[in-house]
């Protein structure tokens, strides 16, 4: 049986697989998502996501002749990107750069400035172009200033989107339905993509009994994203947002699968698997094996 992930789902989830919770080593990372460019659900996943520091090490991985698509993630200074990709092994393929602006509290600004400027020296055509950055910031003080920054960057032809978290190891880095609900609705406004990581660990809002924290629901947010883009209040992708019952969920999704994904980007995960299985399990792909 041959299946084909619909266009709703394209490129839904980066391959996240070394950072937590998975934690995986990096040669598994690498093994396994071979597998996964190579299977019938290969259009579901997005690049293999590595920490800048660890790209020498990536490239002692590869084959001679083996090409690899990657995120990195900024796990250095942001003086230190545009080096860190530049001096890349050829047989990587950056195509994302993903950093933190700025700690919660902090002004954004000064550090999406910085990131904005790469990204503008960044994009373009050639080989060594970036597809996009993403801005990771926080939700706090100088959000919506953050925001309107980067609309006028994109606006200026700059590949860069926002990036936001979902989640972590403490309570206050899971926004409420209704936070994250006014942030989705503020990048519809600006017309202004995003990228989400962490905490959306299942299709449907739930609550883990390990921790004690309830996490949002990727299938949520893209029933609430489709919801935004058509023009629904904050109140109305709030209340999706919510939803523990996925039946108003999968109306959004059903009626979508045919188009590409509005604003929302996706989302890293460190398990593909997982992620594929409630899409397979709520009817939204269709699972199967390709002869």
């Amino acid at each position: 049986m041959s299946t084909q992930v619909p266009a709703l789902l394209d490129g839904l989830v980066d391959d996240a697989a070394v950072f937590p919770p998975g934690n995986a080593p990096l040669p598994d990372a690498v093994a396994a998502h071979r597998r996964h460019r190579a299977a019938w659900y290969a259009d579901l996943v997005g690049p293999l996501l590595v920490p800048a520091t660890r790209l020498p090490e990536l490239a002692g991985l590869l084959g001679a002749d083996e090409r690899i698509a990657v995120g990195v993630i900024g796990d250095v200074p942001l003086d230190r990107l545009d080096e860190v990709r530049a001096t890349a092994d050829p047989r990587i393929h950056v195509r994302l750069v993903e950093a933190a602006v700025a700690k919660r509290g902090e002004d954004p600004l000064p550090g999406l400035t910085e990131l904005v400027a790469l990204a503008r020296r960044a994009g373009g055509a050639g080989p060594a172009a970036l597809d996009a950055v993403h801005a990771e910031l926080p939700l706090t003080f100088g959000l919506m200033g953050a925001l309107d920054a980067l609309a006028a960057a994109r606006a200026d032809g700059v590949p860069i989107a926002a990036k936001f978290r979902t989640g972590g190891l403490a309570a206050e880095l899971f926004p409420t339905p209704a936070e994250l609900a006014a942030v989705i609705c503020a990048c519809r406004d600006r017309d202004v993509p995003f990228k989400l990581t962490a905490g959306l660990h299942q299709a449907v809002r739930h609550l883990d009994p390990e921790t004690g924290f309830t996490h949002h629901g990727f299938v949520n947010v893209l029933a609430a994203t489709l919801a935004a883009a058509g023009g629904a209040t904050v109140a109305r992708v709030a209340e999706l947002l919510t939803a523990a019952d996925p039946r108003p969920l999968l109306q959004h999704a059903e009626a979508g699968l045919d188009a590409p994904r509005p604003l929302w980007i996706g989302f890293g995960s460190c398990s593909i698997l997982e992620p594929l299985t409630d899409l397979i399990r709520l009817g939204l792909v269709n699972g199967g094996f390709a002869a």
